[in-house]
């Protein structure tokens, strides 16, 4: 393919360079989880490869302390290829295979350049390709992510609305459906349900675990296995899963494996349900809090910031507006990664770069949006009872306490004089005799929490 010019303090070589020439797409690279999940691959296979005699003992131990460096973020700065590049992910990994030989080359005879003894081909990619490697590191970054970053976050997010739906438990308020008045209940009650939002949502994160756990690792082109032994898959995986903590196994079908992402595509649905939750919460939180004074204001939010270049004294619901933008970009991400789960044409799948990008953002700032909601919003949440009870009382849906008392006709008949006069339920009720103040206050009295 001719000469390529390579900067002379990059540890990457000929393959990237090329990458970085014909994909200057967008400017995005791969996140940092993913670019230790893949050094993480190379590190523990050639551990394996040295043990089972493939690969020179020294070679072997250069490249793992080559990976651990990479691990430990010194190289960032030379993973320099577009996301949008071959769908395989060849550049990508190329470009592991071509930093990690020339770190291990480096720290064996004290120079990048002569004679190598470590090649990025023959050596740090030993019975791998990039359509078995790829496909795993997109797993284990994902589980990654999702165990250190996105189910800490919900759960403070879920242990922040427990704490409100316990704190207004006594607090009662008029409940709304169809954006109309409702019958009461409790504040506490309204907070439960986005309490048990996020917690379904960390079940659904928990339920694809099982399908993430399985790599593709060991089927190297097709799925076959050629040129690997027979043994590296399974041990390099187990070496893997030691190292990280997670239940790693191989593929149960490694042509399923490569040639789909399914497991790619069900995580990121779940992704986009928990965000469909966070927009229901979120938006539930600005209207409550709406007002001050002309809106619903049932509950008070944190005053984070100046909320107007030009209204003093104007303060807006940040946090649920960032948390709303988050969850469309979530929505948008998972329906790339839908699109691109149909591209396994025959034994590969051909858009797995775009898929790892979306899947990681997805769970990068859900985590990111869900820590912010919990801390600099729900946290803050005050209630303001007498806005709430107040509320309740003026209600026409009163009427709905008194149907066992009074039939459905009767209790309708009654919420319409109420209507028709201004008059508040109770009022009327009391001025035409139907029932008395005291079981007017056994029906009409605050709901129970439950």
């Amino acid at each position: 393919m001719g000469s390529v010019r390579v900067p002379l303090n990059a540890h990457y070589g000929a393959q990237t360079q090329r990458a970085v020439e014909n994909f200057a797409i967008s400017g995005l690279v791969f996140p940092d989880v993913f670019i230790t999940s893949l050094a993480l691959v190379k590190r523990c296979a050639a551990q394996v490869n040295g043990e089972l005699g493939l690969l020179d003992g020294a070679l072997a131990d250069a490249i793992i302390r080559a990976a651990d460096e990479v691990m430990a973020g010194r190289l960032a700065n030379q993973f320099v290829v577009d996301v949008f590049q071959t769908g395989s992910g060849t550049s990508t990994n190329m470009n592991m295979n071509e930093v990690i030989a020339s770190r291990a080359n480096e720290m064996l005879t004290g120079q990048r350049g002569g004679k190598s003894p470590v090649h990025p081909n023959d050596h740090v990619n030993l019975g791998q390709s990039s359509n078995d490697v790829i496909p795993t590191t997109i797993h284990v970054a994902a589980l990654d992510s999702i165990r250190n970053r996105l189910v800490p976050a919900l759960a403070r997010l879920q242990a922040a609305l427990n704490e409100k739906a316990d704190a207004f438990a006594d607090v009662g308020k008029l409940g709304r459906t169809h954006l109309q008045d409702a019958v009461p209940m409790t504040l506490g009650q309204e907070f439960s349900g986005y309490a048990r939002q996020v917690a379904l949502g960390l079940e659904r994160l928990e339920a694809v675990g099982p399908r993430l756990w399985e790599l593709a690792l060991g089927g190297t082109a097709v799925g076959t296995g050629i040129n690997t032994h027979g043994d590296f898959a399974s041990r390099t995986i187990a070496l893997m899963a030691r190292r990280t903590g997670i239940p790693l196994v191989e593929a149960v079908n490694h042509f399923s494996a490569q040639a789909a992402q399914d497991a790619v595509v069900e995580t990121s649905g779940a992704l986009k349900t928990i965000a469909v939750s966070l927009v229901k919460i979120a938006n539930d939180i600005r209207w409550l809090a709406s007002g001050p004074r002309s809106g619903l204001g049932e509950i008070t939010l944190p005053s984070l910031q100046p909320g107007s270049s030009i209204m003093p004294g104007k303060v807006n619901p940040v946090i649920p507006e960032v948390v709303l933008q988050v969850a469309a970009q979530v929505v948008g991400n998972d329906a790339v990664v839908t699109v691109a789960g149909q591209s396994g044409s025959f034994e590969l799948n051909v858009m797995l770069p775009v898929m790892a990008h979306n899947l990681l953002q997805s769970i990068s700032l859900l985590a990111s949006a869900a820590g912010v909601f919990a801390d600099r919003c729900i946290a803050g949440v005050t209630a303001n009872p007498k806005t709430c009870s107040g509320f309740i009382e003026k209600s026409l849906a009163m009427a709905t306490g008194l149907v066992p008392r009074l039939g459905y006709d009767g209790a309708a008949a009654l919420s319409k004089k109420a209507l028709d006069t201004g008059k508040t339920v109770r009022e009327v009720a009391l001025e035409d005799g139907v029932l008395n103040a005291a079981t007017l206050d056994e029906l009409l009295g605050p709901p129970t929490d439950r």
